[in-house]
């Protein structure tokens, strides 16, 4: 299996199930380093565990609430040392934590993230007083590292806000599209409107004096009478020949702009997945043909869902469904990501 499916699936999963899955990748590494015996460094004790229980517990709702998770995890992380352990892996916790205050947050919040949590943890620094490695450099690399996983979520989130983006400006350009292509069709009804007018108003009124003439001359004139109501019924299918010719354009012109279908639903998708959504598409309609009005409206539906997931939703997939039964068509849009905050 690929790195990409794997990173795929697992951005299929449900946010709680993902998070449990990233509490217990942590729990193993930073329990396994926590166990280590360092010469010269305090043993694992009951605060050391105790410690590492609140980190992962809170690192559990990191979705929710990431502020106060920092500031758990960080304070679990700065026990440690001040405790006297030892160990790099002790700080996944606040890692995993900084990165999700950066990519759900926005710029503003990460910038104060980053100078509170440099602060404190080059003022631990300093408490401890003691590197293994590099005693001299301490201070300053304690000062460094929480801005990485900032950093790095900082860049995560610039190019999720860069693709939706991108994907309400193609939504836009759509949308300006249709209402250009409606205002031209207005346009022409209009002017079809105008001709159906002049050849009624022309045809009718002929044929309204031709009728007189006929009735006037029906006893006195039979030959006359006859003659005009040849003319009338002649007028009325020149009338009719016109109005066929006429009305024909706007056949015309919704023959090349159909209403969108359910088939199309891929076309749709493929434009929402290269904006960096994946999504699981599930169509069952049956055999038998839905009236266009409702196929219309289904796809609609689907591609306003679809374009809210990407412009207002943090989500790596969404799942759409399309059933049918005996009695109703069901259209369902969900997605895996919490709503995208607005920048301060």
């Amino acid at each position: 299996m690929t790195f990409d499916r794997l990173a795929a699936r697992a951005r299929a999963l449900p946010p709680i199930v993902a998070d449990l899955l990233v509490v217990a990748v942590v729990g193993v590494f930073t329990t396994a380093d926590a166990a280590v015996n360092e010469p010269g460094y305090r043993q694992a004790d009951a605060l050391t565990w105790a410690l590492l229980v609140v980190s992962l517990a809170a690192l559990a709702c990191r979705r929710r609430w990431p502020v106060p998770v920092v500031c758990v995890t960080g304070a679990a992380c700065a026990g440690w040392a001040l405790h006297g352990h030892i160990g790099e892996l002790l700080n996944l916790p606040v890692i995993v934590a900084l990165y999700t205050v950066a990519v759900l947050g926005d710029r503003r919040r990460t910038l104060w993230t980053g100078v509170i949590a440099a602060t404190v943890s080059g003022a631990v620094a300093l408490k401890v007083g003691r590197d293994v490695v590099n005693p001299q450099g301490l201070p300053v690399l304690e000062m460094v590292w929480p801005l990485v996983p900032l950093l790095l979520g900082e860049v995560v989130r610039t190019r999720r806000e860069l693709l939706a983006e991108y994907a309400a400006r193609a939504a836009r350009a759509e949308e300006d599209r249709e209402r250009e292509a409606a205002r031209r069709v207005r346009q022409e009804r209009a002017r079809v409107a105008r001709e159906i007018h002049d050849i009624l108003a022309h045809t009718v009124s002929a044929m309204t004096v031709q009728a007189g003439v006929a009735l006037d001359a029906l006893d006195t004139a039979p030959e006359v009478s006859r003659q005009a109501m040849t003319q009338v019924r002649a007028s009325g299918k020149e009338a009719v020949r016109d109005l066929r010719a006429t009305l024909s354009v706007l056949r015309a012109a919704e023959s090349t702009a159909p209403a969108p279908r359910l088939d199309q639903l891929d076309e749709l998708v493929a434009g929402v997945e290269a904006g960096g959504v994946r999504v699981s598409l599930r169509r069952d309609t049956g055999d038998a043909a839905l009236p266009a009005v409702v196929e219309a409206t289904a796809y609609r539906i689907v591609q306003e869902a679809l374009t809210n997931v990407v412009k207002h939703s943090a989500a790596r997939h969404a799942a759409v469904s399309v059933t049918r039964d005996a009695t109703r068509l069901t259209v369902e849009v969900v997605d895996d990501g919490p709503p995208v905050r607005p920048p301060a």
